[in-house]
């Protein structure tokens, strides 16, 4: 069994014993859209690391995109809660590329691949997505390969 799906779930039973409403809650959703992902498709199977750490920024893609809407419809307490599952998520992930290290992950993959405008603009992207790995959002990657190649 894969250690990270371990860990949730060891996690997910120390919360419950704590009474801690929020972490539970949070957990037991991770665990839920781990499971349905192993069953989805033609066969069971179990998820590796990588997969479940996919599965777990997907979660947290969710909690920020309904965060913001939340916000945007004045739904502030609804956010905030949104905000807090998204950070729990955010623990069992790696910790994200500052904007200095994708910039120069960036400027190596361009001056590697040679790309010379935005045309090139698809092989940049991947090869940076294969030494991100997870560790920066393709939005933020594809707006700093747009700015580079200019």
């Amino acid at each position: 069994m894969p250690a990270l799906k371990d860990r949730l779930r060891a996690d997910l039973t120390t919360a419950m014993k704590a009474r801690d409403e929020l972490r539970t809650a949070t957990l037991r959703m991770v665990l839920t859209a781990v499971t349905a992902e192993e069953v989805a498709g033609k066969e069971a199977r179990e998820l590796a690391d990588d997969e479940v750490q996919a599965v777990l920024r997907r979660e947290a893609k969710k909690r920020r995109e309904a965060a913001e809407a939340f916000a945007a419809a004045g739904r502030g307490e609804q956010a905030e809660r949104e905000r807090a599952e998204g950070e729990v998520v955010a623990g069992y992930l790696p910790a994200q590329l500052e904007d200095a290290d994708l910039a120069a992950l960036v400027a190596d993959a361009v001056t590697r691949t040679g790309a010379a405008g935005m045309k090139d603009m698809g092989r940049v992207m991947g090869a940076v997505q294969a030494e991100v790995a997870g560790r920066a959002e393709g939005g933020r990657v594809a707006a700093e390969v747009r700015r580079q190649l200019g």
